[in-house]
């Protein structure tokens, strides 16, 4: 029995569970808005401007080289540490990997 109780799918149901009876309960505590809604409480809020279908379309164009740039950087960094230097193979491929890490973020940014 103690085994059952151990596996995966019984200890997510029995947290999922708890969880549940949790919230539950200590919803009974939380804030309760009125039922009456003010009226403009819905209503798209700019800086005291009353905006009518105004979308933001924020620009994105650096933000994606940037994240590029660090996620290769983070690899290439738990790579290199990762391979072992015991043999001149690991270390020819080490060796690789940092150029072509390096080519790849001279074309990122290349102008």
């Amino acid at each position: 029995m103690e085994q059952l109780l151990l596996t995966p799918p019984v200890v997510f149901a029995i947290v999922f569970l708890f969880v549940l009876l949790l919230s539950t309960a200590l919803s009974r505590l939380s804030y309760k808005k009125k039922e009456k809604r003010e009226e403009g409480t819905g209503k798209a809020y700019a800086c005291g401007e009353d905006v009518e279908d105004h979308m933001a379309q924020p620009d994105y164009s650096q933000f994606f080289p940037f994240a590029f740039f660090f996620t290769v950087a983070h690899v290439a960094t738990m790579m290199i540490t990762a391979i072992p230097l015991e043999s001149i193979n690991t270390l020819i491929m080490a060796e690789l990997y940092i150029v072509g890490v390096v080519a790849g973020l001279f074309i990122l940014f290349r102008r």
